[in-house]
């Protein structure tokens, strides 16, 4: 099993910089490929950025290209979520998830593939 727990929400105007960070517990963190995905109220949970066992590899939805950045800290246990360029529409509960990888340097966007979830961080941005 493993324990996630985010941090680092909050209220923030249009325009604005959050960091979400991620403390994973209770297994090999380098062996697990991590991810943030949202849900916005009203809407189903959506990938946002995931990133590979290594840190090497990444993948962006379309809508947060160019002003999010995932990024790992494997001594830490630790992947965080840097926003800037906040808009209205990035409003939304956000989850980190894990999922078992091994040795291997796949990453994937489906949140199906992921079995371990945090209990979600709120971000609310204010035009």
């Amino acid at each position: 099993q493993v324990q996630l727990v985010e941090s680092g929400g909050g209220l923030v105007q249009a325009g604005g910089s959050l960091r979400l960070s991620c403390a994973a517990s209770g297994r090999t963190f380098s062996n697990y490929a991590m991810g943030w995905f949202r849900q916005a109220p009203g809407k189903g949970r959506e990938s946002v950025a995931v990133i590979s066992r290594s840190g090497g590899a990444t993948f962006y939805a379309d809508s947060v290209k160019g002003r999010f950045t995932i990024n790992r800290v494997n001594t830490k246990n630790t992947v965080y979520l840097q926003m800037n360029s906040l808009k209205p529409e990035d409003t939304a509960v956000y989850f980190c998830a894990a999922r078992f990888v091994g040795d291997s340097n796949a990453v994937t966007g489906r949140q199906q593939e992921y079995p371990y979830w945090g209990q979600g961080t709120q971000v609310t941005v204010s035009s």
